[in-house]
């Protein structure tokens, strides 16, 4: 099994090199460059005006960069945008604010000045849902295959794997676009994992052993900046025990190919802690089957 498993932790990579490649890729790249990574604040913002948003962009970007155009009779969301302009290296004030503040710097004249921050204004943005035009590109990341059997047995399989697991409806879902969440609580408790219900049962059960692996490998790990590395570790997870109960996860290797800064050989320097995680898994949910 662990032979296996290396090979096709082999594969997930050569996979994943291949959707870097391809053009399919590349054309989603091109147009995830046009929309912005909003601060905290701004996200915020964002959540609380319009909840359901996913992709947000300003009124020009949508028609000029993406051949789409707001429906009439839409509110924008509004956020602070950053405005940058010319600055005095000592107060970092813009020209005009210079010139009424105290600062007694004149050194250099302000046309020599850098450009930073120096303030914020309020911009206007909007949700995809609120605009119609042509599709953005999509990338196939979703797993495929029968699974029915395989999602009572995960579920079933929980507590084994101490971890509290439950499918909410789309309509009661909390946690926006994403497709499934683990939260940590304290160690007395055990990882609540949440994953949207959906038509697509073999999507349904990968993104349940992706939450697992989650819970199973990361759950003393708190560092923003170790994100990617999460994501790769679970995703290869999935993609291994999708694949051992006869799934399609040939999806993972787009959805691995987005975290950008993290090779695809990274996969194989965690390949003992993947595939531990993938039998630990694997193990208890043939358990539950034979069982049934």
């Amino acid at each position: 099994m662990h032979s296996t498993m290396e090979t096709w932790v082999e594969d997930l990579v050569d996979e994943v090199d291949d959707a870097v490649s391809s053009d399919q890729f590349q054309r989603w790249l091109d147009v995830q460059s046009r929309f912005h990574d909003y601060s905290h604040r701004n996200t915020l913002l964002i959540n609380r005006q319009y909840p359901n948003a996913t992709r947000v962009a300003g009124y020009r970007t949508w028609q000029n960069e993406c051949d789409r155009h707001v429906k009439e009779g839409e509110s924008a969301i509004w956020i602070w945008a950053p405005i940058i302009a010319k600055q005095c290296p000592e107060c970092e004030d813009s020209p005009s604010y210079h010139d009424r503040s105290d600062c007694e710097y004149d050194e250099t004249s302000p046309e020599d000045w850098s450009k930073g921050l120096v303030g914020f204004r309020p911009a206007p943005v909007f949700d995809i849902s609120q605009t119609k035009g042509e599709s953005l590109p999509e990338l196939e990341t979703e797993a495929t295959g029968e699974a029915d059997e395989l999602v009572p047995a995960l579920l079933q399989g929980a507590s084994m794997l101490e971890v509290e697991a439950k499918v909410v409806s789309p309509t009661e879902w909390p946690h926006g676009n994403a497709r499934g969440v683990c939260q940590y609580r304290s160690p007395a408790e055990r990882p609540l994992i949440e994953v949207r219900d959906r038509e697509n049962s073999a999507d349904l059960a990968v993104t349940t052993i992706h939450e697992y692996a989650h819970a199973l490998l990361h759950g003393d790990v708190d560092d923003e900046t170790e994100r990617s590395k999460r994501e790769l570790e679970a995703e290869a997870v999935g993609y291994i025990v999708g694949r051992y109960f006869g799934l399609d996860t040939s999806g993972s290797a787009f959805y691995l190919a987005t975290w950008q800064g993290e090779e695809p050989e990274a996969i194989l320097d965690r390949l003992e802690r993947i595939s531990s995680t993938a039998a630990e898994i694997i193990g208890v949910v043939d358990e539950e089957i034979t069982d049934e």
